[in-house]
């Protein structure tokens, strides 16, 4: 299935990788969102659960090994080209996962790995689809042991 242009939305996944206070980005090698600051993911593999999905690129884009993946929210993101069609539409499902430790090391689809507090987020260039993630969840995130 073509990303761009696609006949039917395309199903991703997003990793929530938190340290304390603060939660692991990945800036994004290829569009769309080349450049722009996100977590881990990608997109799920016939046959595959999202939950394995979120397991695997998180291990291809930053070499941590994570388990556990909880349900934090879905996201949707429809860009249109100038004549109105659908250039990208993703639908994405981000977890919470545990990493078994290690240090993250950018691979794959990522340029740049960071570990960011949460007040400073929002002052990195993020994708639309996560900026709306961490806004809508940011108060959630920040209290994942009562949460989650």
């Amino acid at each position: 299935m073509s990303r761009q242009y696609p006949k039917k939305p395309v199903v991703g996944v997003g990793a929530i990788i938190l340290n304390g206070e603060r939660i692991l980005l990945e800036k994004r090698k290829n569009s769309p969102g080349k450049g722009k600051w996100s977590v881990p993911g990608g997109l799920v593999d016939l046959g595959e659960t999202a939950e394995q999905a979120v397991i695997r690129e998180v291990k291809e884009e930053t070499g941590l090994e994570v388990y556990n993946p909880r349900l934090v929210d879905v996201v949707s993101y429809i860009s249109l080209g100038e004549k109105g069609a659908v250039v990208y539409h993703y639908v994405i499902i981000d977890y919470l996962v545990t990493s078994k430790g290690g240090k993250p090391k950018a691979a794959s689809d990522a340029d740049d790995l960071k570990w960011v507090p949460f007040y400073e987020v929002e002052q990195y260039e993020l994708t639309e689809s996560f900026r709306h993630f961490f806004q809508r969840n940011r108060e959630k995130l920040g209290n994942d042991s009562l949460y989650f």
